[in-house]
Formats: structure tokens, sequence, C-alpha cells
């Protein structure tokens, strides 16, 4: 039986790979006429092969130059969610020299990871028709040394692979319902948590979700934590006291690939701000958060946990231009006319 993860295995990783000549490539052949891929903030909508070549294919190559693609983990299985379908998770970095602007954001003239996300749903034909994309720009503003929010809560660090250096292309052993399943309960019983201790049930313990050596790799302005102790101190508590009442689950595709599962929401989150949140002053107003999930799990326990979330469109809700504010670094004033200074978390 013909695996259909390895087509847009094949082509996402031949687009940015060496050049092969100066023509554009032909698209049509690995995606559906209306192909539509969601980008992150502030990409927008592309629909068919033209808006995404020069909406997500032509930026990357100009900003990013010599760009090429380091995948970490690529799954693929049956969607739970609806509108159901066979769909491809990727969790993956960009690699160049950043020398152009990418969506606004001045350049560094250095070397780059750019993380992703990625959704992608491939039809009979094994084309793509649709692709959800998140870009972690925050943490490419870090990068640029041009951080336009506080230090950073835990510890910054590149992505890591998973430990098991297995995640491309998993052999699926039939293990990837129960991993879903095990990632299912634990969202489940994550929304409801103790306003002392932040603490929800069943998630540590002998017969918690999570490994005690858990790991937890967060987006720009989040970071990395280790144990759940880490995971609550380092964030659960800050996100928690500013968005209370959040609720989450909201999701388009939940996929699990023999070990591994991956959720995502577009936006997957709703919740109103109460406390304040990196910086930001709490006022109230109503907020939407796109996410991104992936999973490793051994043991009936989950033990890596990779997130990107759309911080950009995020506080453009709560009214701040995260790009703007980077750019302004460079000049040493930010858009409110006072001086910035670089900070290097």
């Amino acid at each position: 039986m013909t695996d259909f993860r390895q087509a847009p295995h094949t082509f996402l990783n031949a687009l940015f790979g060496p050049r092969t000549g100066p023509k554009d490539p032909d698209l049509s052949e690995f995606l559906t006429p209306c192909s539509t891929w969601h980008l992150a903030a502030p990409g927008q909508v592309l629909t068919g092969t033209d808006q995404v070549l020069e909406g997500f294919i032509k930026p990357l190559k100009t900003a990013l130059s010599e760009v090429r693609r380091r995948d970490e983990i690529f799954i693929g299985g049956p969607n739970r969610r609806p509108p159901g379908g066979q769909w491809i998770a990727s969790l993956t970095h960009y690699v160049g020299n950043f020398e152009a602007p990418l969506f606004g954001l001045a350049p560094s003239h250095h070397l780059v990871f750019l993380r992703a996300g990625e959704f992608y749903r491939i039809e009979e034909d094994g084309r793509i028709s649709e692709a959800r994309i998140l870009f972690d720009l925050i943490d490419l503003m870090r990068q640029t040394r041009r951080f336009p929010l506080p230090r950073v809560l835990g510890t910054e660090m590149l992505f890591p692979g998973p430990a098991t250096h297995d995640g491309i292309l998993p052999q699926d052993d039939g293990r990837g319902e129960a991993t879903l399943d095990l990632c299912e309960a634990m969202l489940a019983d994550m929304r409801a948590f103790d306003p002392e201790t932040f603490t929800s049930k069943g998630q540590t313990g002998p017969d918690g979700y999570w490994d005690d050596d858990m790991l937890w790799y967060g987006p720009g302005g989040i970071g990395a934590n280790y144990r759940w102790s880490g995971f609550e101190k380092d964030h659960r508590a800050s996100f928690l006291t500013a968005f209370p009442d959040r609720v989450g689950g909201n999701h388009y595709c939940r996929i699990g690939n023999a070990h591994y599962a991956a959720v995502s929401g577009w936006p997957s989150m709703t919740m109103t701000h109460q406390g304040d949140y990196l910086g930001q002053k709490a006022d109230g107003r109503a907020l939407t958060l796109r996410v991104m999930d992936f999973y490793r799990c051994a043991n009936s326990k989950i033990c890596e946990n990779w997130v990107l979330l759309d911080y950009v469109d995020l506080f453009a809700q709560m009214g701040r231009d995260l790009i703007a504010e980077s750019n302004a670094m460079i000049a040493g004033t930010s858009p409110s006319g006072q001086e910035a200074k670089p900070v290097f978390p």
C-alpha cells in the first residue's frame, strides 16, 4: 500500500532544497487547483498555485538566502475532526541567512532557524488541498536581537528533534489511535484547574498523562521547560493568571501516527485578558489564539510536547504590532517615540 506521506514529504523538501534551475517550480503536480493555504499573522489566506508561489514560497526564498527545510517531525494519519480526510503534520525549521525582510520583519544578515508548524490535507490523488502554516516570528525576532517582549519565561533554545530521533515518517505500528487517545484525554482534563496551584486532575503521578521527565518546548516569548513543576512555573501559572477563562480544544485537525500525535485549532482558544501578560496590561478584551501541538509518547505517557502559538496575531488583538516594535529597535526608538533597547533573552 502506498504511503500517502511520502509524496508531500519529498515535494516540500525538494521545494526548499538546492537550486535546480532559475525557473519557478511547477506546483500543479502537488497542489489542487484551489488549494488554500492559511498563514499565521501577518500572512494571508492564499488560494491556488500562483498565490502560494507568490505569498509563501518566494517570500521565504527571498528573505532566507539559500533556504533549506529541516524537518524534525513529519507524521500523517486520518483526521478525527471534521472535515476528516488524510492529513500531514510537520514540525520544521527553515534555515538560511536572513538577508531580506520577511512578512515585514527586518533582516539580521545572519543565520536563522525559523520554526514552523504545518498541517496539510492530502487528497486521494496525493495533492495538497489545504494547508495551515504557523511561523514562530517571535522567536525569529529573538534571533535578530530585536525582541519587543520582556525576557522569555522559560529557556529559549532551538527546537530539538525528538529524543528518539524517529520523528520523520515513523513506521505506523498500529499505535497511532492509542497515542491520540492519550493526548485527547490529557487535553480534556486540562480544561479545569485549581486557581491556587494551577494543577489539573490526572496530569501527573503514577496514573497521570505526563512522564515525570516531560519536556515542554514552548514558542518565542515562553521558551522551554522541564518536568511538570517547570511547566507550571515557566508557562502555566502566568498564562492562566492572564487568561483564567480560556477555553481550548476547538481543533480542525487531530491525528495520531505511531507514538506521535498532533492537534491544531485556527483559532483553538477563546479567552478574555484578565491579568497582565508578557508586559501587556490586562483590559478585559476578548481574544482568540491559534495553536499547534506536537506530542511524542512512550509507555502510555506524554514525554515531549512542541508548541507553536500565533503570538503576532494575539498581540495584534491587544493593539500591538510586534513586528513594527522589533523593527523600531534598529533606529533606537519604539513606535511610541521612546528609546528602545534591544533585549537579549
